[in-house]
């Protein structure tokens, strides 16, 4: 599937900011599975210094600095992307949990085991994660029984949780966006001792004729990728929408949790209040993807 992407983000300042330095993670990643045509982020006012590297977990980042007196920032990302990620393998033919767990202490997956500041250890998370995974289930079958069940479970209800909203709370409300299913799903398979780790980017705006509408298509978007083992690797699984991560979602950047991928942070001298608005579409686009 090829899609068109545009992420327009505008800050309004109630005063001029003097100084600002911005971090921001907006170019798709370039996977086997994700083919990146085109890409291109504006920003306004015009930055005195751009630079560009690779952060410890392969994501671009641009570093962006603007010295001059500005009331209003906005980017505007945009890229065109090609989409093909595989089936996942049969479910019922994945490892079981427990040995998928034991691999992976050893193994390039173990740095998604342990907790982070956003998915943390919650004994509560466990419990809930643990009864998808009896004993010697496929890791896999446990994967799915559990993203659906947080779909089930939870409420998706915007505004009621913030970037910092911690599991717990998630946990006892059962309301949320698509940050904090992922960030319960995160937290209860690290308690389990199976690598999880977060994915940010888009999902489709406008699903399929008959499909349902996708939950957090008007926005920055967020999901799961579980380690399935050396042999069948990372499958992508989005419990926002109870969705095995196929050609409907475009990956932007992943890491422990929301506080290393963040599409936009920084820092600003000045500026007082300020109004936020963020804007996403992902439409699909003719082919082909230029070489």
């Amino acid at each position: 599937m090829i899609y068109r992407l545009r992420h327009v983000t505008t800050y309004a300042y109630a005063h001029p900011v003097d100084l600002a330095a911005h971090l921001l993670l907006l170019t798709p990643r370039r996977l086997a599975s994700q083919q990146v045509a085109r890409t291109m982020v504006t920003v306004t006012p015009t930055p005195t210094r751009v630079t560009q590297a690779t952060d410890h977990f392969g994501n671009q980042a641009s570093r962006v600095f603007i010295d001059v007196p500005h009331a209003r920032f906005e980017v505007v990302a945009e890229a065109l992307v090609e989409v093909r990620f595989p089936d996942p393998p049969p479910a019922s033919t994945s490892l079981p949990w427990e040995v998928v767990r034991d691999i992976a202490r050893c193994s390039p997956a173990a740095e998604f085991i342990f907790p982070s500041p956003l998915a943390p250890l919650v004994p509560a998370a466990r419990g809930y994660a643990a009864a998808s995974f009896p004993a010697r289930r496929p890791v896999l079958v446990g994967l799915l029984e559990l993203m659906a069940r947080i779909r089930r479970d939870f409420t998706y209800k915007p505004g009621v949780t913030g970037p910092n909203t911690q599991v717990v709370e998630v946990l006892e409300s059962r309301v949320g966006v698509c940050q904090d299913y992922a960030h319960v799903m995160i937290s209860g398979l690290r308690g389990l001792g199976l690598p999880a780790r977060y994915v940010s980017g888009y999902v489709r705006t406008r699903p399929p004729p008959g499909s349902v509408a996708r939950r957090g298509a008007d926005q920055s978007h967020a999901w799961v990728e579980a380690w399935l083992g050396p042999e069948q690797g990372w499958v992508g699984l989005d419990p926002t929408n109870d969705i095995v991560v196929k050609d409907e979602h475009v990956v932007l950047a992943w890491g422990r949790d929301f506080a290393d991928v963040s599409p936009l942070r920084g820092v600003i001298l000045g500026g007082g209040e300020h109004g936020l608005r963020v804007g996403v579409d992902l439409e699909e686009a003719e082919g082909p993807v230029p070489a």
